[in-house]
Order: structure tokens, then C-alpha cells, then sequence
């Protein structure tokens, strides 16, 4: 019995390891496109995350693409 309850203590403790140590969580994320008459696509992207630290993080990205004329 008692090598069953060490077994066990010793799963539960490597459960909960694995949970407190997680990857970043994201709160929040949007995407937008748009396309200019000249045919220009922009895409805007915006992120917020949240670290198991408890450290928020916002990331903004745009692109910009433009056709190639002939």
C-alpha cells in the first residue's frame, strides 16, 4: 500500500508541474483585409497574450502587398 500512495503522489506532483509550466495563452486576436482599387491587399493582424507569468504581451503586424504591373 504504501508503494501505491508514493506511485500516486508522484503523478499527482507531475500533473501538476505540467500544468503551473504552460505555453502563452492568447486573450485576444483579430485580423483585418483590405484591398485599395489599385489592387494593393493590406492585412492588418493584432495579438494579445498572456504569459504563465502573468506578463501581457500586444503584437501588431501589417502587411503589404502590391500587384505587379505588366
Amino acid at each position: 500500500m504504501n508503494k501505491l500512495t508514493k506511485i500516486l503522489a508522484s503523478l499527482v506532483a507531475v500533473g501538476l508541474s505540467m500544468s503551473l509550466v504552460g505555453c502563452d495563452q492568447t486573450i485576444s486576436k483579430s485580423e483585418k483585409t483590405s484591398v485599395g482599387s489599385d489592387g494593393t491587399v493590406k492585412s492588418e493582424e493584432k495579438t494579445v497574450t498572456r504569459s504563465p507569468d502573468g506578463t501581457v504581451t500586444k503584437k501588431e503586424e501589417t502587411k503589404k502587398t502590391t500587384p505587379d504591373k505588366p
